[in-house]
């Protein structure tokens, strides 16, 4: 059972707030920016700027945003440039976590980050602690209502896609970052309904957390999560479906 596509799920429907919504533009903005800014800004030649766009687009960000977001990156509009800073450490019962993010103030950012662990119950480790627990991933997830197993499975036979796990209330696809799109385009095509989606660090095993240390960890991921500079937050936790939403809507 995996917690990651249990939680990218609940942070999808919850995203559908404005206030919500303006974090995740501010963040898919950054995320475009810093992607042309090492890449270029072709999509074609860029697989990061493509991906970012992508997301950008499934989230109804207006093409002019998206364009200046490119132009701010590639140096024809002026703009703010971000340093990329990589964070490894450990939450309740030793869950790992491993949080990036984009800032264009380091010292600010890595004090911010080291509070939100420490007065949420975690702990920042060392570079390297906790990241050999992961490898990047496409992660689709698929509510069972959506799509029968055979179907899923010949879609994942047909695309390389690398595994179909029983999550419980849904399918979770898992690909190969390079074969990601290739999924989601045909499960578009196939119209079986997507509930969340994105390239990820899928942790190679799971730590199941239940009751204080569930709502501590919780808490600990809404804090990372809810910061201006915090692009992404992996972990390894798994909770209960149905705590996960309690107290995720708490």
């Amino acid at each position: 059972m995996s917690g990651h596509s249990k939680w990218a799920t609940i942070k999808h429907k919850k995203a559908a707030t404005d206030a919500k919504r303006g974090k995740i533009f501010t963040r898919l903005i950054k995320e475009i920016t810093v992607a042309a800014r090492h890449g270029g800004g072709d999509l074609e030649s860029n697989p990061r700027l493509r991906g970012a766009v992508n997301a950008a687009k499934a989230e109804n960000m207006p093409a002019d945003n998206i364009k200046r977001a490119i132009q701010r990156g590639t140096g024809e509009l002026p703009g703010v440039t971000y340093d990329e800073i990589s964070f490894e450490g450990y939450g309740p019962k030793g869950v790992a976590l491993i949080v990036e993010v984009a800032t264009d103030n380091r010292n600010r950012t890595v004090s911010e980050i080291r509070h939100a662990f420490s007065k949420n119950g975690g702990n920042l480790g060392e570079s390297g602690s906790v990241s050999w627990m992961f490898r990047k991933r496409g992660s689709i997830a698929v509510p069972k209502s959506a799509a029968s197993e055979d179907q899923l499975m010949n879609i994942v036979l047909d695309t390389s896609a690398e595994d179909l796990r029983d999550d419980g209330e849904q399918w979770e696809i898992i690909s190969l970052p390079e074969n990601f799109e290739s999924v989601l385009e045909a499960l578009k095509t196939a119209k079986i309904e997507v509930a969340a989606s994105e390239v990820t660090m899928l942790p190679q095993n799971y730590i199941k957390l239940e009751g204080k240390e569930a709502q501590q960890m919780i808490r600990l991921m809404e804090a990372l999560e809810d910061h201006e500079d915090v692009q992404h937050v992996y972990s390894n936790f798994d909770i209960d479906q149905r705590e996960l939403e309690q107290v995720a809507n708490a």
